[in-house]
């Protein structure tokens, strides 16, 4: 009867999806002569309830996330960068718990207004590029 539990408790605690986040490059393309600063934030959520009740856009984010981090508390961590115009490349600090994030999301101040939270949970390598349109994210190879 033991191992019997102890199957089911490995087989849901192996089915729990954790992030895979270890590296995250963020580059700006915009004109290095503009006046631009573009705000990027890269969220860790470590409560799947949370999950279910995420900002869904953008503006929603922004307008939110004083609220939200405080009501959330130590469930979500928040990277907050900021990219000049041109910058060629800037390495994240990511928290010392990350892949215990049961899911992970980028929002970029530059993005359209509607633009959905990005999901990179499932990449180890992310590549965060700002050009005019807004951002572009990638897998690093």
């Amino acid at each position: 009867m033991l191992k019997f539990f102890l199957f089911i408790f490995l087989l849901i605690y192996s089915s729990a999806s954790m992030a895979e986040v270890n590296e995250v490059q963020i580059s700006s393309r915009l004109d290095p002569n503009a006046i631009i600063i573009t705000e990027v934030d890269i969220i860790f959520v470590y409560d799947d309830e949370i999950v279910k009740d995420f900002p869904i856009s953008k503006s929603s984010w922004y307008s939110g996330k004083r609220g939200f981090t405080i009501s959330t508390g130590d469930k979500v961590d928040v990277v907050n960068v900021f990219i000049p115009q041109g910058f060629d490349s800037v390495s994240a600090t990511l928290p010392a718990r990350k892949a215990e994030a049961r899911k992970v999301f980028v929002f970029a101040y530059h993005d359209d207004a509607q633009a959905s939270p990005v999901d990179i949970t499932d990449m180890s390598a992310v590549s965060i590029e700002i050009d005019p349109f807004g951002i572009v994210v990638s897998q690093l190879d």
